[in-house]
This record gives C-alpha cells, sequence and structure tokens, in this order.
C-alpha cells in the first residue's frame, strides 16, 4: 500500500543535495532533448529517482516519461500499476505501462529481470534510468561472489552501460551495444539515504510484500546477512563497492588485451579459430569471452566456455561445431567462430507473397524487402497466375541463375557460394507454384528474369540474426 513511513535514521545529505547529485551525474552525459525514461515499480527507490529528475529536467533540458513493467506476479500488480500512473498524471509526466511474462525454468528473480530488461529494450529513447544504489552494488557483489563469477561478474554496476546497434569505435569485430542505454544515477547514494530523502519530501510510494521473503536470495542477503556484517564492519558498503570498481578496472584491462590478441584475427563478425590456437590458455579463454559478451550473448559457464574452446581447437576440420548459448550458437565454419542467434523455424515453413515492400519473417531471423526497378530481378509479368511463396529447403531445389549455364542442384550452389551451413537452414527462397524463382545469396532462376524495362521485384534479405 502507499506509504510514506519515517525511514531508518541516517542521512549525511539533505534532500536538495540528492537531486543536486543527480544533476552533477547527467550533465556530463545527456544532451539537450534526450528523451529519459524513469523505469518506475512504484517503489520508494523509483519514487526518489522519478523525484529528482523531474527536479533537474528543465535544468538539463531532457525530456522525461516513465514506464511501468508489470510482471504479473502479485495480487497487487495491478494496484501499483495503477498508482504509477496516477503520480505520473499528478506530475504532468508521461507514463506508460506493459504487462511481460516471466518464463518459467530459470529462479524467478532472474527471469523477472529479464522479462524487464526485454520490455526496456524495445523503448524508443536514449537513456533508459534505473534507481540502483549502493546498497543494490553490495547486495549483487555478494550474490555473484556465492555464484562463483569471474572479474567481470563481481565488477561495481556501471553509470552507463550501452546496449544494441553496431559501436564502431569500441574495437570490436562485432561491438552490439544495447539500445537505449542503461543509466544508473544513484549508485553512490544508500538506501537509507533515498529513505530519508522521501521522508523529507513526503513521498508516497508501494511496497512489495516479496521484499520480505527471505526466500529470495537478495532479500536473504538484506535482511538476514548484511545487519550481522554491518555490527561488525560498519563501513562495509564503502569497502566493498571499492573493491567492485578495482575488479571493474580489470575487467576494462582485460578487455584491451582481448581487444590487441583478437583485432588482426576479426573480420565481419567472426574469429578466427588462428587467434585461440596462439595464445596461452588463459589469454585464449579471454579471447572468446570478450568475443562472446560483444555478441551480447549471456557468459556461459566455466564448463560451458572450456567445452567450446576445446571444440574450436580440436574438432576435425570438416566437423560441425555447434555449442548451444543462451539464445545463441557458437558455430565453427572454415576455421572461423559466428555467434549465431539460435532460431528453430517450422520445416514446412511457407509464407505468402502479396507484392509487399517488405516481408518480416522473424521465424528466419530477417525481413525480405521487394525494390520495384524496370529490368532488373524478378519479372511480375511472369508471376501473374500463380501462388508466391516464400519458403525453406526440402530437398531437391533446382536454380539456373545463370542463363548461359545449365539448370543446378541448389545444393551445389550454395555450397559454390561457400555459405554456412545455419545459413543455408533458415535461407528464404522464393517459389511460383511450384517453381523455385529465386534464393538468396544465389539469384533470380533464368525462366523468371525480367528483361530490359520490364516491371521488375529485386528481393534482398537483410537478417537481423
Amino acid at each position: 500500500m502507499a506509504s510514506s513511513r519515517k525511514s531508518s535514521r541516517s542521512s549525511q545529505r539533505d534532500f536538495p543535495d540528492l537531486a543536486a547529485l543527480v544533476a552533477a551525474q547527467l550533465k556530463d552525459i545527456v544532451k539537450s532533448r534526450d528523451r529519459l525514461v524513469v523505469g518506475l515499480s512504484g517503489g520508494v527507490d523509483s519514487i526518489v529517482l522519478l523525484d529528482c529528475l523531474k527536479a533537474v529536467a528543465r535544468k538539463l533540458r531532457f525530456r522525461l516519461s516513465a514506464l511501468h513493467v508489470n510482471h504479473q506476479l502479485s495480487p497487487n500488480a495491478a494496484h501499483w500499476a495503477a498508482f504509477c500512473r496516477r503520480l505520473c498524471r499528478e506530475r504532468g509526466i508521461p507514463f506508460d505501462d506493459v504487462k511481460v511474462h516471466v518464463r518459467r525454468g530459470d529462479g524467478p528473480e532472474a527471469a523477472a529481470r529479464a522479462a524487464r530488461y526485454e520490455a526496456y529494450a524495445r523503448q524508443d529513447c536514449d537513456y533508459i534510468v534505473l534507481a540502483h544504489h549502493r546498497d543494490d552494488q553490495v547486495e549483487t557483489f555478494l550474490l555473484q561472489l556465492l555464484r562463483g563469477a569471474g572479474v567481470k561478474g563481481l565488477a561495481a554496476m556501471p553509470l552507463v552501460r550501452k546496449a544494441k546497434g553496431k559501436d564502431k569505435k569500441a574495437g570490436h569485430p562485432s561491438s552490439f551495444i544495447l539500445h537505449p542505454s542503461i543509466l544508473r544515477p544513484l549508485l553512490d547514494v544508500t538506501r537509507a539515504e533515498i529513505e530519508e530523502y522521501a521522508r523529507k519530501r513526503r513521498l508516497k510510494w508501494v511496497e512489495d510484500e516479496s521484499n520480505q521473503d527471505i526466500y529470495f536470495q537478495r532479500n536473504f542477503l538484506r535482511h538476514e546477512v548484511l545487519p550481522v556484517l554491518a555490527r561488525r564492519f560498519p563501513a562495509y558498503r564503502t569497502t566493498i563497492v571499492r573493491s567492485a570498481g578495482h575488479l571493474a578496472e580489470a575487467a576494462r584491462l582485460l578487455d584491451e588485451v582481448a581487444a590487441a590478441d583478437g583485432r588482426a584475427y576479426s573480420k565481419d563478425g567472426a574469429l578466427a579459430v588462428e587467434a585461440l590456437r596462439r595464445l596461452p590458455v588463459a589469454r585464449a579463454r579471454n579471447l572468446l569471452r570478450w568475443f562472446l559478451a560483444g555478441h551480447g550473448v549471456a557468459m556461459p559457464t566455466t564448463e560451458r566456455l572450456e567445452q567450446a574452446l576445446r571444440q574450436a581447437l580440436t574438432a576435425k576440420q570438416d566437423a560441425q561445431v555447434l555449442i548451444e548459448l543462451d539464445g545463441a550458437e557458437l558455430r565453427r565454419y572454415e576455421n572461423r567462430m559466428h555467434v549465431v542467434r539460435a532460431l528453430k523455424a517450422p520445416r514446412q515453413y511457407s509464407r505468402p507473397w502479396l507484392g509487399e515492400k517488405r516481408l518480416d519473417l522473424l521465424e528466419l531471423g530477417g525481413a525480405l524487402t521487394f525494390a520495384r526497378r524496370a529490368g532488373n530481378g524478378i519479372s511480375l509479368a511472369r508471376l501473374r497466375g500463380g501462388t508466391v511463396t516464400v519458403r525453406l529447403r526440402r530437398g531437391g531445389e533446382r536454380l539456373r541463375p545463370d542463363c548461359r549455364r545449365p539448370t543446378r542442384s541448389l545444393k551445389n550452389l550454395l555450397q559454390e557460394a561457400r555459405m554456412p551451413p545455419w545459413q543455408r537452414e533458415r535461407l528464404p527462397l522464393i517459389f511460383c507454384g511450384e517453381e523455385l524463382v529465386w534464393a538468396a545469396g544465389i539469384g533470380v532462376d533464368c525462366a523468371f528474369q525480367a528483361e530490359h524495362d520490364e516491371p521488375a521485384a529485386r528481393p534482398e534479405w537483410r537478417t537481423t540474426a
């Protein structure tokens, strides 16, 4: 329920200073007219963050709105969403809420976080602003330590984390960074200071009943472990965050080493196996971690990473190396390592084409676009009277892209084009009736090629996977 309870006594800053601290964190990052979306749960942390951002928005000239992610896990979820909507309406802040489905299988905390960040990634803005604070840093460090995380996993949460799209300046073969970026301006603030700010500002917030349930690991640390630690080590927040900062610096240095090790062996998002083979084992592991991270892949376990490295280096030349990762696959082809999005298209996949300029084929990881150009592409006249569909290979297809040469099997054409096996598995083919008209990466069959000045459609396959 909504609350304005007194918080525990703590604050070294009074509430005007907290808004000023947020402004100081943002001033060199956020540009005029940037769009900032607050991840608004309705809890005290996000309410205080919203209040601070509202106070400094006009001065820093950014556009502010809020997003509430409804995980649909609590009987009070609808009440929290309504509370957030009412609060934003009263303050004149644009608001949106979205319901997400929390997948089963992972722990409830990890699954809810994954669903929440998927919702954030879909927002049309420059920054998602989150209310993580110093106590969150400490809890995250300890949880990662207990899970056996490495240097990067133990590093502190950064003030800014970039996310999707290619960053040309990162020096990575395929450095994917999330868009929008994640911004956390309260990382130097304690939970007690946030609650003191809320009390002095007479703010209201909602309480998530699950925050008291010590079944959840983070709550167990917060309520059972950290109070004991505080009695013997009262400065533990400062010292743990300092250690996390040292590890973040070490992680950056390891990334620089990996970038130097892989620079000459990286091309078009792939990594030459030779780069791994020439390095000592520890540096080869570091390079492989960096390569996977650059593709946005969640870091695999130590055992899975060792398996990937072993197969990359020792599998036979013609072996189809495939290591399943979280939502992706690590493949080896022609002595290069590739990260491929995991897709499971139906074997009997078929989509009609009715003349659209764009056909999204999400199951295949991309989209077909059709440019209308006279005399260049598929003859539209020759498609009339037939049913035009997009399908996958079923075996036995034949194509004649060069009118000076005989019809050949599609299998041989794909091998000759040196197309990797996983691309062949999800390759869109255009049929007119039962006749193969076009294959992505190969071309248009001679019987359907447009003649000079004849109305034509030129297909282009654009992958997003």
